[in-house]
């Protein structure tokens, strides 16, 4: 369905208007939600827009050049849109956000007015409150290389290029015990080495936490598998039985990058950088002062 901007724009000048605001919401696992503030559900685009869903949204702030963009939503809690449990697990964090102005009597008459993603989420008496950031808003983040001695790339990134599927380097088991959110006791795998999977990443693959991860802290062998602490939980209930995958950890060494990985071309760290102490030397008559190497 043909977006007709001219037909809306004609439909606003005659006074007497049927619109209505729609909003696309996709999360980063590929789940799509659709809303409207019409009292009606609306379908275009392949996408379902509901309409019990007590979704409102203030007014959409948008300015020429590269200001950013930006807005709220505000709608209820409920199984049948956006459930608590969702929030809390992060499941909506960062979902990119897509919003038109809609003639509901002439679905073909609508302009898309926002592009973006969430921002901080807040709950509040069964509501819940988004912030909506504008595609602009990448643009207030700092880039840039990083001077220093480990490595600033994150394993597995552009910068990397080591391919965390490669066989040796990720593990998957079932749960066999937990205590609490942060400590997990994963069955198998008592052949690869301790501290493998330390500073890398736990993915739940099945069960209510499907599809979210979190850093591991600590990971040690047991007589039965691993014994996994995270630096912090899912924000979801986990069973025993659920399946996980466990990857192996970089600390950004260049000795790691070199003997665990055999990424060594890729290292992305200074390791050659001097050190506080001779940054602050003063010449001294009683030995070299170079620059040179000090072995």
């Amino acid at each position: 369905m043909a977006q007709d901007i001219q037909g809306l724009h004609t439909h606003l000048q005659s006074g007497m208007t049927t619109v209505c605001r729609c909003w696309a919401i996709k999360r980063k696992d590929g789940q799509e939600y659709g809303f409207t503030d019409h009292d009606m559900e609306l379908s275009f685009d392949g996408l379902t827009f509901k309409a019990s869903t007590g979704l409102t949204a203030a007014a959409i702030e948008q300015a020429t050049g590269l200001s950013i963009d930006n807005t709220e939503a505000m709608g209820a809690l409920s199984d049948a849109a956006i459930r608590d449990v969702d929030i809390e697990a992060g499941r909506f964090d960062g979902a990119d956000v897509r919003a038109w102005l809609v003639n509901w009597a002439d679905l073909d008459q609508r302009v898309l007015q926002f592009r973006g993603s969430i921002g901080e989420l807040r709950r509040s008496g069964g509501a819940f409150h988004a912030e909506l950031r504008g595609l602009t808003d990448l643009l207030n983040r700092p880039l840039g290389r990083v001077y220093q001695k480990p490595c600033t790339a994150v394993l597995g990134d552009r910068a990397c290029r080591f391919n965390t599927d490669t066989p040796g380097y990720w593990f998957e088991g079932v749960i066999s015990g937990f205590d609490g959110g942060t400590l997990l006791h994963v069955a198998g795998g008592q052949t690869i080495e301790e501290g493998w999977f330390e500073r890398g990443r736990v993915d739940v693959v099945s069960g209510s936490a499907k599809g979210l991860w979190s850093s591991i802290k600590n990971d040690r062998q047991t007589a039965t598998g691993r014994e996994i602490t995270l630096w912090s939980g899912f924000g979801a209930s986990l069973a025993i039985g659920d399946s996980v995958q466990l990857r192996a950890g970089c600390d950004k060494r260049m000795e790691t990058c070199q003997f665990k990985f055999d990424n060594f071309l890729n290292f992305q760290g200074f390791p050659d950088l001097p050190g506080e102490d001779w940054v602050m030397a003063v010449p001294k008559k009683s030995k070299a002062n170079s620059g040179g190497s000090i072995r």
